[in-house]
């Protein structure tokens, strides 16, 4: 089975960036900004399998990787217990059985490792703590991570600037409106190079005389 999101669709998500997708989604589908890329340049626009561990109990990833569709990115909930959930064994793992990333407000461990696959991954932090295997909170079920809620299906992007998790029934539009202002700012930026003034351009100029 296979959830892969268009060739198209990716790398329309990727040109524009979370930021710009944010913007311009108008929606509160971004998560805490201290889930950041584990190595430099890291970035993932995929669709999301969610699941939620125990914390300091990873079985539920093991079985996430046996279950979500080819094309996927794995979201996982750990109620922000930061340990070693993820590593190089999980990250061979992923990659052959498709999976495309993985978002989780945990921690990780086995960076270089992650870095010199590129194998995108996103986290709380790194941790060389180990978990057990004894428990599993949930499986491909909806839950709120990180701020944002998150359901099987929908599109996660995440990049240097943060992570953002988009509706899959929201995704036509927000990327059509990302790319409608991200040709707006594009001749923003040729004003300003032209010689215009962001106090000009973004309608400020009233309070020239204020301060």
């Amino acid at each position: 089975m296979s959830t892969a999101a268009s060739t198209d669709v990716v790398q329309r998500a990727l040109a524009l960036g979370t930021s710009t997708l944010y913007e311009a989604s108008g929606l509160p589908c971004a998560v805490d900004p201290a889930i950041r890329a584990a190595w430099p340049r890291a970035a993932i626009a995929a669709p999301a399998y969610p699941l939620q561990c125990s914390p300091g109990d990873n079985l539920a990833i093991h079985l996430a990787v046996e279950r979500a569709p080819r094309g996927s990115v794995l979201v996982v909930g750990t109620s922000d217990f930061i340990a070693g959930y993820w590593g190089e064994v999980l990250t061979v793992a992923a990659e052959a059985a498709g999976i495309v990333g993985l978002v989780i407000d945990g921690g990780v461990r086995d960076v270089a490792a992650l870095a010199r696959r590129r194998f995108p991954v996103f986290s709380r932090g790194v941790s060389v703590r180990g978990t057990v295997k004894a428990s599993v909170a949930s499986v491909g079920k909806s839950f709120l991570f990180a701020g944002a809620p998150i359901s099987a299906g929908d599109f996660v992007v995440a990049d240097d600037d943060g992570v953002i998790m988009l509706p899959a029934a929201e995704l036509s539009r927000v990327l059509a409106a990302g790319e409608a202002r991200a040709a707006k700012e594009a001749d923003f930026m040729k004003r300003l190079a032209d010689g215009a003034t962001t106090v000009d351009l973004l309608g400020l100029s009233a309070w020239r005389d204020r301060v």
